[in-house]
């Protein structure tokens, strides 16, 4: 494996090669907030929320270090003004659709006291955790994404929920909304909307 050599934060990092920026500061301590990650799937990049400043070739710009590969000579920032400011403005954006949990923990943590944008509390922010776990470790593809936009969400696939979903709920513990918990509590299991076989 080829060693790759970065500086994180003004700290030399050293790396593999098939690594991304998150993996490698994860390695080296350093701590990038994300929702969306599980260092057992493929990197998603979607919560944005581990987005880090990079300067290569004297120019910088914004990335999400889940899914960008270690280079050498890179230079990451983790944590700046503008960094801070990012995240903020997605946790606000977040916050009204799962007010509780991770979210509401990394909004106390940026100092976020109320959203300034409106939305319904669904208890999910869309990570898409439960959908690729089912998908790439389960195998067995009975929960997905519908809908776009202000209107996406998640639902099962019946066919395939109701002989596996009740006996193995492993998804239960990476929801970081508590989203499909709610829903096999109250007794809706299945979302109001049904994921559908595509022709």
């Amino acid at each position: 494996m080829e060693n790759i050599e970065l500086e994180i934060n003004g700290k030399l990092v050293n790396a593999q090669k098939e690594m991304t920026i998150l993996q490698a500061a994860q390695n080296a301590g350093i701590h990038i907030p994300t929702l969306c990650y599980d260092e057992r799937l493929t990197p998603y990049g979607g919560c944005r929320l581990c987005t880090v400043e990079i300067t290569k070739n004297n120019k910088t710009r914004f990335v999400a270090s889940c899914v960008y590969p270690v280079e050498n000579n890179l230079i990451v920032k983790t944590e700046s003004e503008q960094l801070k400011k990012i995240r903020k403005m997605i946790i606000e954006l977040l916050l009204p659709f799962c007010p509780s949990g991770p979210i509401e923990n990394l909004a106390k943590q940026y100092g976020i006291e109320k959203s300034r944008f409106a939305g319904e509390n669904k208890g999910c922010v869309l990570c898409g955790l439960c959908v690729r776990y089912c998908a790439e470790i389960k195998k067995a593809n009975a929960i997905g994404f519908i809908g776009r936009g202000v209107e996406r969400d998640i639902a099962f696939l019946p066919e395939v929920a109701s002989k596996i979903c009740p006996s193995c709920r492993e998804c239960f513990n990476i929801c970081p909304g508590g989203k499909l918990v709610t829903d096999s509590l109250d007794g809706t299991w299945f979302p109001p909307v049904i994921l559908q076989k595509k022709p």
